[in-house]
């Protein structure tokens, strides 16, 4: 038994190292940024990659006000918050129509759905931005927000449609006999069930439209309606030498979805996990 432990431990080795080598790369910016952004601009110029000399904590409430991230960083959770709701409702109630209610023609519109999904934005961006002008869409919020519910769709609806799959129906069929409607059903029976499908499409949904920057800068030209990434780019075009406030501001943008992410961590992952299983 000895032996054949030593062996086992032998051969997870060169994985623990791997591994660890990837880790190290990961982090690394993350550190060098987390110091840069406590450093003075001249201590960062004489070690821009080791640790600070001392520590300048000002950086951040001086990048915050003159960046305007108040405002911004508002927009950013009114996009998240918004998309996720309405990607999570739609996609829902899409996922269970397919999955348990068989319409007519629901095979095409699932190969509908996956073939769209894998065209690029920019194929029909031109159309798109004269549609929002001419709808009045262009430079609002809520206009924004239909385009991240639309992009954010078809992720929902293949992996929430994995989970409703393999729910037992019978829970589902007494519902029905006790004279429950369908979406008496979905909500009291199929939803409290699946709630680790929902909760994985939440955070990918989240974590894709605070990263979001493209469409934004395109489709909004207002400063006071930028999410937050597009009110970075504009702030490190502004200051483009002064280091210390521009990781200080990076800092500041990444931590509210990775202090989140952290947090949810094992259940995204199980819930990834298992969506992929039982796809």
């Amino acid at each position: 038994m000895n032996l054949l432990g030593q062996r086992r431990q032998t051969s997870l080795a060169p994985n623990y190292i791997i591994l660890g080598l990837l880790l190290l790369f990961a982090l690394c910016p993350l550190v060098i940024l987390g110091f840069n952004s406590v450093k003075s601009n001249i201590d960062i110029a004489q070690n821009p990659l080791g640790p600070p000399r001392a520590l300048h904590l000002e950086n951040y409430p001086t990048a915050w006000e003159v960046g305007g991230f108040a405002n911004t960083t508002l927009n950013s959770v009114y996009l998240v918050v918004s998309t996720v709701a309405g990607v999570l409702m739609l996609g829902g109630l899409a996922a269970y129509s397919l999955a348990r209610l068989n319409p007519p023609g629901s095979n095409l519109f699932m190969l509908y759905m996956l073939g769209g999904s894998t065209l690029p934005i920019w194929l029909f961006l031109v159309p798109l931005f004269f549609l929002w002008r001419t709808l009045g869409l262009y430079n609002t919020l809520y206009g924004l927000t239909i385009i991240y519910i639309a992009l954010n769709s078809p992720l929902a609806v293949f992996l929430l449609r994995s989970y409703m799959l393999s729910l037992p129906a019978d829970f589902e069929d007494a519902a029905r006999v006790d004279g429950a409607n369908e979406l008496q059903v979905f909500f009291r029976i199929v939803l409290p069930l699946s709630w680790p499908g929902f909760l994985t499409v939440g955070l990918v949904v989240a974590l894709g439209v605070w990263s979001e920057f493209q469409i934004a800068l395109i489709f909004v030209n207002d400063p006071k309606l930028f999410p937050v990434t597009t009110s970075y780019y504009q702030f490190t075009s502004r200051f483009t030498r002064d280091w210390a406030l521009t990781s200080a501001a990076a800092v500041m943008m990444i931590l509210p979805i990775l202090i989140i992410f952290l947090a949810l961590q094992r259940r995204f992952i199980e819930g990834l996990t298992q969506g992929g299983l039982r796809a």
